[in-house]
């Protein structure tokens, strides 16, 4: 028997449509925040990865394209890509691209005049986006930070195209910084529950 869709298996037309709408217009990008604040909230109350196996839009994305559509040769992926060594590597590789991201929207906010109207996809390949600005009344530290938030959606994305293509179709899961961060905040939310129990 076909299990019944749920309302959150069709999470995946609302990544697809912030990456259109980002294209369009890069102040969309902010909405991408969700996808980060959601998941660390998650994990913090329900101490669970929820949002990995449920919500992740991205994630169903992924099973769309190389599952239904035949795009992946779904392979195993390496052991090394499923070590700690290189999904806390990324995560620490991510982070600091983050940082440098925030650092710059910093800059911008506090008067500097570089604003770059450019994403980086896979933080070396600058592509022009002039199309997708048209300005703003706040602080162009506001589109910096779209610049900067987009390009790093857009990079994960890319990445977890290619891997999908590689390997089985939601290998990206398997080191998503975000998928990395929660279980490691559910680590240490039920350790710290289970030395209240013992308590």
């Amino acid at each position: 028997m076909k299990q019944q869709k749920k309302w959150y298996d069709y999470l995946w037309i609302v990544s697809l449509t912030y990456l259109i709408l980002g294209f369009f217009n890069i102040l969309f990008a902010w909405l991408g925040l969700l996808c980060f604040f959601i998941p660390l909230l998650i994990s913090i109350v329900k101490g669970n990865k929820a949002y990995c196996s449920k919500y992740c839009g991205r994630g169903q994305l992924f099973a769309l394209a190389g599952g239904r559509f035949g795009l992946s040769r779904k392979k195993d992926i390496p052991k090394w890509m499923r070590s700690n060594y290189f999904r806390y590597g990324f995560l620490t590789f991510f982070f600091a691209m983050f940082f440098l991201m925030l650092w710059n929207t910093y800059l911008v906010f506090a008067g500097a005049k570089n604003l770059k109207t450019a994403v980086t996809l896979l933080w070396t390949f600058r592509v022009p986006w002039h199309w997708a600005y048209h300005g703003t009344w706040l602080s162009d530290g506001v589109a910096q930070f779209a610049f900067g938030f987009y390009s790093v959606m857009m990079t994960s994305t890319i990445l977890g195209l290619i891997t999908m293509v590689l390997f089985k179709p939601r290998s990206w899961c398997v080191y998503c910084p975000m998928g990395t961060m929660t279980q490691l905040i559910c680590k240490a939310r039920n350790v710290t529950l289970s030395q209240k129990i013992k308590k």
